[in-house]
């Protein structure tokens, strides 16, 4: 089996188990990737739960918007992040603190994100770990394609 089947694969079983996805760096802004990838992500049915200290309280697409992990009441599966690669790594260590109270799986960081102490220490701590790659190319690639 090649790699490339390999990581299809296992992208597949995270996407059959899917549910809800926190998105750290959640935008208002339309133009931004963080808020089409929700969009996206929330037309295939994916409840989504932003994640933005800015907007903490707000409404984003007929979501609340915490300002942090702490705050999620509820479990969800992924921890999607769009911050910078060297905030990246306190989100994974957020992540590992709740993934047993809050049920989390898997900490993905964006394309464009890569922080290898972070997928070290997510994938240490027992999480699938997935880094510089696009939840919606990917979701919409293996599932709606």
């Amino acid at each position: 089996m090649s790699k490339t089947q390999e990581r299809d694969d296992m992208l597949l079983g995270i996407f059959d188990t899917l549910q809800t996805v926190a998105v750290v760096g959640a935008s208002a802004k339309p133009e931004r990737p963080s808020y089409g990838v929700m969009k996206a992500l929330q037309s295939h049915g994916v409840r989504i739960i932003p994640v933005n200290p800015g907007l903490a309280g707000q409404t984003l697409l007929g979501c609340t918007v915490y300002a942090s992990l702490d705050e999620i009441e509820g479990n969800f599966d992924v921890v999607d992040i769009f911050r910078a690669p060297d905030a990246a790594l306190e989100v994974v260590r957020d992540a590992i603190r709740l993934m047993d109270k809050k049920n989390i799986q898997v900490v993905w960081l964006q394309q464009g994100i890569r922080n290898d102490q972070a997928v070290t220490e997510a994938e240490a701590a027992g999480l699938i770990a997935i880094q510089d790659r696009c939840i919606k190319t990917d979701f919409e690639r293996l599932v709606t394609g």
